[in-house]
């Protein structure tokens, strides 16, 4: 059944079921309608020659520049073409998917004074899989991704290029192949296309939604590790984080508690200490603090996501046209920043666990770096200077772009919100998570299998599913396959959907 698209309740699994895995779209009646009604408002205000951005005036620092009516009409086609100005790579093709899903939910507000036949034509291409090809950079965050939404509405002219079936085709080529009529671009419809933040947006919501389930295994890798390491569990007790009261925390302690549950440490069966270092005790305060993190970011995307991100903006019922700068991406960027931050703090503590399990001085009777042969043989050890590597890395990223502005447009625009550089660095940052954490993953089984007693059934459940994909380590051997594997495993999600299965939702 089609995804109903009607400008509101699009959720950030909403856009990982259209984006990423390809379902239909279905836009609303009641949407189509509203199109409508906004739509014969501003031709009445065309006729009329009432000025408005972006309709009968040029953009930017060319706003006061008024356009005949002669003019109106191509002024929208060269504004695509001038504003196609990406560069390099194309953007990955759910990247896109995910921007023509948000253009048509805010279209369909009613809003835009577009056309109907603009959003219809995007929900086709959705449906039917021609896919823009859209330059990954390009985009400043402000006046909306204007690159790369550009280079999608160049196929409204029957133009650019777009994927269809496995093939690069000229646009025009893959719109006739797949039997949809082009457009043509109208008064307004152009800049109604193009003026949101839309794909930095996308992005940031397929971000936000594999953040949330990398955490779930960040919480299972340090079960997994707390009881290798024969830690007091009392610190997760929930009632410790109940009267802290930040939701997160205890949500991660519980989380924890429930993958441990039944095993000899937390059942108090393995003697433990009074207290254990920060990076063993503070976890469920450092997860949650990023689920916390994760929940802000994601409110903030899903309002962009139902919101009217365009300009200027009509309201027909009060026949107003009013102009502004509701494209502007910092309410996304900002959040997505601290993103950034959230997820290097959890793998900085993730190698820290993981430095206690190599550490003889620290790992409570684990042999030196996990290696039954030390000295002839070197275990783990390199495993970790690999993880520091990636996190250095990631706090190289981290630096915030939603501060970098630089002034365009002959200072016109004079500032914006580089959301798009937050967007791209995001998915970077979570990139060197998956590695770091699989190898936390890959040092937390191989110290189990020194321990002789019984294992939570959460973790339990998620050593066995690592152990189908890297074998123990019995002497040294090349270890980049292994690291590689474990990093393409976290980024599968199948320990977190066997774990699942086995003690429930994690949250």
């Amino acid at each position: 059944m089609a995804i109903i698209i009607d400008g509101t309740g699009l959720t950030l699994e909403k856009l990982v079921r259209i984006a990423r895995h390809g379902e239909k779209v279905e836009i609303a009646p009641e949407a189509i309608e509203r199109m409508k009604t906004c739509r014969a408002m501003l031709e009445k205000k065309i006729k009329a020659h009432e000025i408005m951005y972006g309709v009968n005036t040029g953009i930017g620092e060319f706003s006061e520049v008024v356009l005949n009516d002669d003019q109106v009409k191509d002024f929208q086609k060269y504004l695509i073409y001038n504003h196609a100005a990406g560069i390099g790579d194309p953007a990955p093709i759910e990247y896109v998917r995910g921007a023509m899903t948000g253009r048509i939910n805010v279209l369909s507000k009613g809003h835009s004074g577009n056309r109907p036949e603009i959003a219809l034509t995007y929900a086709e291409m959705l449906n039917k899989g021609v896919i823009p090809f859209v330059c990954q950079k390009g985009s400043v965050g402000a006046s909306g991704d204007l690159a790369p939404m550009s280079q999608i509405a160049l196929l409204l002219l029957g133009e650019g290029r777009a994927y269809y079936k496995g093939e690069l085709l000229e646009g025009a080529e893959a719109m006739r192949r797949a039997g949809i009529p082009v457009p043509g671009l109208e008064a307004r419809d152009g800049l109604a296309a193009i003026n949101g933040s839309n794909l930095l947006t996308a992005m940031s919501g397929l971000m936000l939604y594999d953040t949330n389930r990398w955490l779930k295994q960040a919480e299972i890798a340090a079960g997994m590790t707390l009881e290798a390491l024969i830690a007091n569990m009392k610190p997760y007790t929930p009632l410790l984080h109940e009267v802290r009261g930040f939701p997160g925390a205890v949500r991660s302690a519980k989380s924890i508690l429930k993958l441990v549950a039944g095993g000899d440490v937390v059942e108090g069966k393995a003697k433990t200490k009074v207290q254990d270092a920060y990076s063993m005790r503070s976890t469920p305060q450092v997860i949650g603090a990023t689920h916390d993190a994760v929940a802000w970011a994601r409110s903030q995307v899903e309002i962009e996501l139902n919101g009217v991100g365009d300009n200027p903006i009509f309201f027909a019922e009060k026949n107003l046209t009013l102009s502004g700068a509701n494209f502007q991406g910092t309410p996304v960027s900002l959040p997505m920043d601290m993103i950034s931050a959230a997820v290097t703090m959890v793998s900085v503590m993730s190698e820290r666990r993981m430095n206690r399990l190599n550490n003889p001085a620290l790992s409570v009777g684990l042999p030196a770096f996990l290696t039954k042969g030390a000295g002839m043989f070197s275990g783990l050890m390199l495993s970790q200077y690999t993880a520091d590597m990636q996190i250095v890395e990631q706090r190289i990223l981290c630096m915030p772009a939603s501060i970098q502005s630089i002034p365009a447009a002959a200072d016109q625009e004079d500032f914006v919100s580089m959301g798009m550089n937050t967007a791209i660095k995001n998915f970077q940052i979570l990139d060197n998570a998956y590695g770091v954490l699989g190898i936390e993953f890959m040092a937390a089984a191989q110290a189990l299998d020194f321990r002789e007693f019984k294992l939570g059934r959460g973790t339990a459940k998620a050593k066995e599913v690592v152990r189908r994909h890297v074998k123990f380590l019995e002497i040294d051997r090349p270890l980049y396959p292994d690291h590689t594997r474990m990093k393409e495993l976290v980024k599968s999600c199948e320990i977190l959907e066997e774990v699942e299965k086995e003690v429930g939702d994690l949250g």
